[in-house]
């Protein structure tokens, strides 16, 4: 299926953003207009069950990146595209490298993998708690420090469009690993609580270029947004 799609740029290089979990293609409002300034085009999606994008109480890591080829090839047939995902958005983003070709692939705080197992309706219940404080803007800043007014406007309405059973699916499946294709840049926050020392030790003999940003927040982009852009000046120059 179709996924919403926010684009802005005109640039001859198409940059495919993908949110985390509870986010939605407005995640990247700071970071869009930063690569449109560094000649990209921006495509920020919303995955399913985010944002404005269907829902799908039946998905899984491989129908998401599924729908994610079909939405850019739609938009963007025959571009050349460079990836950023974070988080859940980098564990889509690696299966979708599986799927078309992605000619830089950054993740960022992930190890693109998936624990299963987990039963959907109770799982769904854990997020819909999670999604009524995370709808409270005021909430946001006072358990995110350095979220700014905006940051906060922006995570508080992606998680009142959030649908608990779309994303409990995917866990409710068997554990997926997409493991990082060498070349492959990982950003992560140190110390992260989802990419461990061991975790990047082994990406790193798989290939993957790690780079790390002390100090940071799991949503990197957002406590430390000039760091994290200059420890990728293949995105932004």
């Amino acid at each position: 299926m179709l996924l919403h799609a926010i684009e802005t740029g005109e640039g001859g290089r198409v940059a495919l953003l993908l949110h985390g979990m509870m986010g939605s293609a407005e995640s990247w409002w700071r970071i869009a207009p930063a690569l449109e300034r560094n000649g990209f085009r921006v495509i920020s999606l919303d995955l399913p069950g985010h944002g404005m994008s269907p829902r799908d109480a039946d998905c899984s890591i491989a129908s998401v990146a599924d729908d994610v080829v079909e939405t850019v090839r739609s938009l963007a047939p025959g571009a050349r595209i460079d990836g950023i995902g974070h988080s859940y958005g980098g564990t889509v983003l690696a299966a979708v490298a599986e799927r078309m070709q992605i000619a830089r692939a950054i993740y960022v705080d992930t190890v693109c993998a998936f624990e299963g197992g987990e039963d959907q309706q109770a799982l769904a219940a854990q997020y819909e708690a999670d999604r009524r404080n995370r709808a409270d803007p005021a909430w946001l800043r006072s358990s995110r420090p350095f979220y700014s007014e905006t940051d906060a406007i922006v995570e508080a309405r992606a998680a009142g469009r959030f649908d608990p059973m779309t994303a409990a699916s995917i866990s409710s499946r068997a554990s997926v690993e997409h493991l990082p294709a060498p070349g492959s840049i990982l950003v992560r926050a140190e110390p992260s609580s989802f990419v461990t020392d061991a975790d990047a030790e082994r990406l790193r003999g798989h290939g993957v270029d790690v780079r790390g940003i002390r100090g940071a927040a799991h949503t990197v982009w957002y406590s430390h947004f000039d760091e994290f852009c200059g420890v990728l000046p293949e995105m932004f120059g």
